[in-house]
């Protein structure tokens, strides 16, 4: 395969890297590359929205990695699927809409990152979001990232009016004044179906002659001559090809596979690095550590009524009906999301935010992949927002098509235990409630006999799991174990920059692909202003 030569390659069409190529495509004197190690984005259950349950475990747009023995889980593997196709994530995510906390990105910015408080990236969320309820302070209409409302549903009624009257406020915009409360989610949906950055950014920009988009095409090195980055390596079928760069290497392959492929590039912990032949040209320490991710357990529940979508699911009729309403209207059961509603709530009364959130769905699996419960089922689960515990991403081999060690360390941390201990506390406090009562025969899981701390601890150790919002594994800082500056290039090596949730210096506290995604747009705004300042 000949070499290319282009100003920008970017690694990885995901969430970050769609959004990347769209926006420095815009410049039509730009040549960009965006190379993508899966392929397109033509499953059909990408775009239907409850076909996440289709994609969750799907090796052809799935990596569906699986993480390392973790001791504080008992020693279980937990199943991490990460997006393999254009959309990376967003298109087999569970599309919904949170931005985190005010405070969150004011804490980025008094940890050393100038231009990174809230009133800094406010500007970047309201630029990529095209909000259905229209503009506002906190909210854009303009952008390539539809928001929409969600349904309706008379379970998540019942659980909102039931946190209500348990004193919990209600909130109809988490990404607006205040997180606190409880509501509804807003989605990434656009008239019911999902609005990935690959549909969103990526499609309309890939009609313009600047912008090349490569699938099946797995990065196997970034190119350095010294401590500068010269473009990149990829393997596509038995071929291998280069993209040699004029600018910069823009490395967007998430909170996994950047990493990964930094310390494949020789960019790393040295002495981690030489146990596998790599050459250090850079010794830089950070790389892989700092791992942060949600963790959550599960409260499982009969329902008293065949409302829910496992009815559905289980039942031709019910599945032939289904199918009808969304491909006549758009509407019914396949446009929902994955959680419908949650409530953002503080653990203990002191705190000045949340630190917990406890979502609800109308249906209940063993595991996503097993497919739903025969019986009518209804889903809670809690996780903390601000985990204390760190883990580490390492290599396994020199073989770019291996995936890495992924070392979570869930609930290493006491806090971390305490607190979600209290979040299921609390999911029961509003289950007993009486307004959702009428709909719950039985707790299925951990079921009546738990009741203490210690039980639900020993409960969320043996039937918890990730929330899939790994981040922070080249976190943004200034310190020795900070991997790149508050412009996003990686200390000490010039020409490049990774652009991804891995970046964040802590954890987002929800869901993570809208503050990714509102990385990428700030990125681009930096990349193009030292553009301006070069020319």
């Amino acid at each position: 395969m000949e070499s290319i030569e282009a100003d920008f390659v970017v690694i990885g069409a995901g969430s970050a890297g769609c959004v990347m190529a769209a926006r420095l495509s815009e410049d039509p004197a730009a040549r960009v590359v965006l190379l993508e190690a899966g392929g397109e984005d033509t499953n059909r259950w990408i775009h239907i929205p409850l076909g996440f349950g289709k994609t969750f475990a799907d090796p052809s747009v799935n990596w569906c990695y699986e993480a390392e023995a973790d001791p504080g889980i008992g020693n279980r593997r937990i199943f991490w699927p990460r997006g393999k196709v254009l959309g990376g994530s967003s298109s087999i995510n569970g599309m919904v809409y949170i931005r985190g906390q005010k405070e969150d990105f004011d804490h980025w910015r008094q940890l050393g990152n100038a231009g990174w408080s809230f009133d800094d990236v406010l500007p970047y969320f309201r630029r990529a979001e095209h909000q259905t309820r229209g503009a506002d302070t906190y909210h854009g209409s303009d952008g390539p990232l539809c928001v929409s409302d969600v349904s309706a549903d008379p379970i998540c009624e019942a659980f909102i009016d039931a946190a209500v009257e348990c004193g919990i406020p209600r909130n109809d915009d988490f990404n607006g004044a205040t997180q606190e409360g409880v509501g509804y989610h807003q989605t990434t949906t656009r008239r019911g179906r999902r609005c990935s950055t690959a549909v969103g950014y990526l499609r309309p920009a890939m009609q313009r002659p600047n912008l090349r988009v490569i699938t099946h095409a797995l990065t196997e090195r970034i190119l350095l001559e010294g401590t500068r980055a010269t473009g990149v390596r990829f393997r596509r079928g038995d071929e291998t090809g280069t993209v040699r760069v004029t600018r910069e290497v823009i490395l967007c392959g998430g909170a996994v596979n950047s990493p990964q492929l930094l310390m494949l590039s020789g960019i790393g912990p040295g002495a981690h690095l030489a146990e596998y032949g790599i050459e250090t040209v850079h010794d830089l320490p950070g790389v892989g550590q700092c791992l942060q991710d949600h963790y959550s357990a599960p409260i499982k529940l009969r329902c008293r009524l065949p409302i829910t979508v496992n009815d559905v699911v289980n039942s031709p009729v019910g599945r032939m009906k289904a199918g009808l309403q969304y491909y006549l209207f758009s509407t019914g059961e396949l446009t929902m999301a994955t959680s419908p509603a949650a409530m953002f709530v503080r653990t203990r009364p002191e705190l000045a935010s949340p630190d917990m959130k406890c979502s609800i769905s109308p249906f209940s699996a063993d595991r996503p992949q097993d497919g739903l419960h025969k019986w009518s089922g209804i889903t809670m689960i809690a996780y903390q927002l601000r985990p204390e515990s760190r883990g580490e991403i390492r290599l396994k081999s020199a073989n770019p098509a291996d995936p890495p060690a992924m070392h979570p360390n869930y609930l290493s941390a006491e806090l971390d235990q305490r607190t979600l201990v209290a979040g299921l506390q609390l999911c029961r406090r509003v289950l007993a409630n009486p307004r959702i009562q009428k709909f719950i025969e039985s707790e299925y899981i951990p079921g009546p006999s738990v009741r203490t701390d210690d039980e639900m601890l020993d409960h969320a150790r043996r039937m918890g799991g990730t929330v899939f919002h790994p981040t922070s594994t080249c976190r943004m800082g200034n310190d020795r174990m900070a991997v790149v500056d508050a412009s996003l290039q990686v200390h000490g090596i010039d020409g490049l920059r990774v652009v991804d949730a891995s970046i964040m210096p802590t954890v987002a506290s929800g869901n993570t692909n809208a503050p990714t995604i509102m990385i990428a747009e700030k990125a681009a705004d930096m990349i193009r202003q030292d553009v301006r300042l070069a020319a």
